[in-house]
């Protein structure tokens, strides 16, 4: 099985997501949000990359049946029902909603995977249960980091390497890609030390300076919300285990 790591989505070609299981990481926030949001009992999470979009959309549900949710550079949308902060996705507010989400980098990383055979969303919160179903798959796979502005986001490639590193564990016939290899490495390396690893990376220090420390501690937190988010047809649900 060969697994590649890309540090952005501009970074890859369509053809390297043909027939490819794909995994978006936007651990802060925005996959850490949707799994959140499917955990807590939304009925789907539909990912859209303008604002307008996302008003457009909400025309075509009945009142009460969906939310508007999002962020623009790390701040709440006016007007929106819920921000980017996966401690605002309760069972409470989601459950059985239809959640119609646009995020500054996460939901357009997960547009960008139209062409995968398969799109599943990943963040710190799931990584035992994404490792088990790319090694159920046996397929080669492709990790797309959302970044931060077009550029590099530490947080997400040490999700990609927390994942590589219990598919290590599984499996013996893995094919990894340089980017791959650093990223699992980082994640040996910090030992579950996240904060200490992050601290001076861009979008770590943008958040916190923004109050935001408690989304942090969230995200970072180990297999909190432990589904498979599965990006289909323009929507994100909870993969059902019968059809894993």
């Amino acid at each position: 099985m060969k697994l590649n790591v890309y540090a952005t989505p501009d970074n890859l070609a369509d053809k390297e997501l043909r027939d490819k299981v794909v995994v978006v990481i936007d651990v802060l926030r925005a996959t850490s949000t949707i799994l959140t949001a499917l955990f807590n009992g939304c009925k789907e999470v539909i990912p859209a990359i303008e604002i307008e979009e996302v008003i457009n959309m909400s025309k075509n549900y009945e009142k009460d049946s969906f939310l508007l949710c999002g962020e623009r550079n790390i701040h709440a949308i006016d007007g929106f029902h819920l921000s980017n902060s996966p401690l605002e996705y309760t069972a409470e507010r989601v459950s059985d909603k239809t959640l119609l989400l646009t995020t500054t980098n996460g939901t357009r990383a997960i547009r960008r995977a139209i062409d995968a055979r398969e799109v599943i969303m990943c963040s710190m919160t799931n990584v035992d249960v994404v490792a088990e179903h790319i090694a159920q798959q046996q397929d080669d796979t492709v990790f797309i980091c959302a970044g931060t502005d077009g550029q590099f986001s530490m947080d997400d490639v040490v999700t990609a390497g927390a994942v590589i590193n219990r598919l290590k564990a599984m499996m013996d016939d893995l094919d990894m890609g340089d980017l791959a290899v650093v990223s699992e490495a980082m994640y040996r390396s910090c030992n579950g030390d996240f904060h200490s690893l992050l601290k001076d990376s861009v979008h770590y220090k943008r958040m916190m300076a923004a109050g935001l420390k408690e989304d942090i501690d969230y995200c970072l937190t180990l297999n909190t919300a432990p589904v498979v988010g599965v990006y289909k047809d323009g929507v994100i649900k909870k993969l059902d285990k019968s059809e894993n």
